[in-house]
């Protein structure tokens, strides 16, 4: 009959195998390091520290793509370049000053606002940056007792979508789109924003899934149409 010890060994190997974490070397062979960390991690705490950093990244590119289309924008904010204007929105701060204190949907509500002369691209993306950075609780790494809310994962994914109609049907009074995103000319069509909004907007719902199974819990879903839609609630959303 196996004895405490034993038991008390098999539990430690185990552990100790799961704390281990292999990376190709440059010679292109493998390399085992053992990492303490990943002891209180288990795969869906990896899961979904790789599904907020994917997130993150594609508000970047959708960040970069943006200021690319409309280089009037970063101007406003006095930065000296495009990727300047860039690595200030992704330095996780979340007070810029030209958005008197607005986060999170505030913020991006602001971007569409005709009384607003700054930095529209700032204000839309660090609005979603913020609600992404509430729904995953102001984490970037995740163990085993950390938790996370479907539907705040819920909610911000269908907050994208409505950033997203906002882009495409928000215009001056000259009937130009105060962001340029998507060009449906069909000489020469991009739809590139579409597909990395959709991309971000589909590794959210997965997320809020994953936790709703993980925990045995119900999404509410919301029936509201995108054109009268109002930002859902995330985290605070600093409406002054």
């Amino acid at each position: 009959m196996p004895t405490i010890a034993a038991f008390l060994l098999f539990f430690l190997t185990f552990f100790a195998l799961d704390g281990c974490a292999t990376k190709v070397g440059a010679g292109g062979q493998k390399e085992t390091r053992f990492e303490p960390r990943y002891l209180a991690k288990t795969e869906i705490d990896r899961v979904i520290d790789a599904n907020r950093a994917e997130v993150m990244a594609g508000l970047r590119r959708v960040a970069e793509k943006l200021y690319r289309r409309n280089p009037g924008e970063w101007k406003k904010s006095g930065q000296p370049s495009l990727d300047a204007a860039v690595s200030r929105l992704f330095s996780g701060r979340t007070d810029f000053p030209e958005l008197g204190g607005r986060r999170e949907g505030a913020a991006a509500l602001y971007a569409f606002s005709a009384d607003y002369a700054g930095d529209r691209v700032l204000a839309v993306m660090a609005g979603l940056i913020g609600m992404v950075d509430a729904a995953f609780e102001h984490k970037d790494d995740f163990y085993v007792l950390d938790a996370l809310d479907e539907q705040k994962l819920y909610n911000c994914a269908r907050n994208v979508e409505i950033a997203v109609w906002k882009m495409s049907s928000t215009r001056t009074p000259g009937g130009q789109a105060l962001l340029a995103s998507n060009e449906l000319d069909r000489s020469n069509p991009n739809l590139s924003f579409e597909r990395e909004f959709g991309r971000v907007i589909g590794l959210l719902d997965f997320m809020s899934k994953i936790v709703a199974d993980r925990h045995g819990r119900s999404i509410t879903r919301l029936t509201q149409t995108v054109a009268t839609a109002v930002f859902l609630p995330v985290g605070a959303l600093g409406i002054k």
